[in-house]
């Protein structure tokens, strides 16, 4: 066995095997980064939304980003919509249908305004096309919602007039004529409710655990699955040798041998 497992072939075997094994471990144990990863940010999530409404002016500045650990707790806000100012983010899917964000500021009585996500609309005919937006409620309205941070500007130009790529606060504030908070409230409940057929609410954020522990344990099976190939080549080129050794050393097979040639 020690002079098969010493020839070259098998050793070139054995090490492309442990590479591919160790390769198999290393992406499996990086699932179950990602997992805790994943699990770690749901318990935020959920800690965030189970927690009591704030009040914008206790959670907020003007003008300064979100503290750390205040993305997605509830937050409750009184003021009136400016209807004039609104916004609509682009490329915002729901349910696998294109459609846009409808970004609308909401004036509190400091005169700071706090952007809330009203909801999603469908997209129009065509990218330039205004969909069909619901007119925000009239008058002074209380909202609550779930704070979120905002996104990074893309520094795309040219789009159509009321539109954005992302929410980014600092690009949008600079278009508005009053200060806004460093976050904004993606509404989950409003009063007095709103009229008509208003936009789709964003659903609460998937808190699955997704598939990262059955890709880890398919890579930690792949690492197994190749040791046992390399393991069960090698029995068998080794019982294969043994027979071979068996069937040359037998008297019968020496005897069947010599059975066979001819005497002079």
């Amino acid at each position: 066995m020690l002079r098969l497992l010493v020839r070259p072939r098998w050793i070139a075997l054995a090490i492309a095997v442990a590479l591919v094994a160790a390769a198999c471990v290393s992406l499996g144990r990086w699932q179950l980064r990602r997992l805790d990863e994943r699990r770690a940010a749901n318990a935020a999530i959920s800690a965030g939304m189970d927690a009591r409404p704030g009040a914008v002016e206790s959670m907020l500045q003007p003008g300064a980003p979100a503290p750390d650990g205040a993305e997605w707790r509830r937050i409750h806000a009184r003021g009136r919509y400016d209807a004039s100012y609104e916004l609509l983010v682009r490329n915002r899917p729901l349910d696998g249908r294109a459609g846009y964000y409808v970004l609308t500021p909401l004036v509190t009585e400091s005169g700071t305004a706090m952007l809330v996500n009203r909801g999603w609309v469908a997209a129009g005919a065509t990218a330039a096309t205004r969909p069909d937006v619901p007119t925000a409620p009239a008058g002074e309205v209380e909202v609550t919602g779930r704070l979120r941070l905002s996104e990074r500007a893309s520094g795309h130009t040219g789009l159509p007039a009321g539109q954005v790529d992302r929410v980014s606060l600092p690009a949008i504030a600079a278009g508005l004529p009053y200060p806004i908070y460093g976050g904004y409230a993606e509404l989950t409940e409003q009063s007095p409710a709103p009229a008509g057929d208003p936009p789709r609410l964003i659903p609460a954020p998937d808190l699955s655990e997704g598939p990262h522990l059955a890709y880890a344990l398919q890579w930690f099976a792949f690492a197994l699955m190749a040791v046992g190939a390399w393991v069960l080549l090698f029995r068998r080129e080794l019982a294969e040798q043994r027979d071979a050794g068996q069937r040359a050393g037998d008297p019968q097979q020496v005897a069947v041998q010599w059975s066979g040639i001819r005497r002079p």
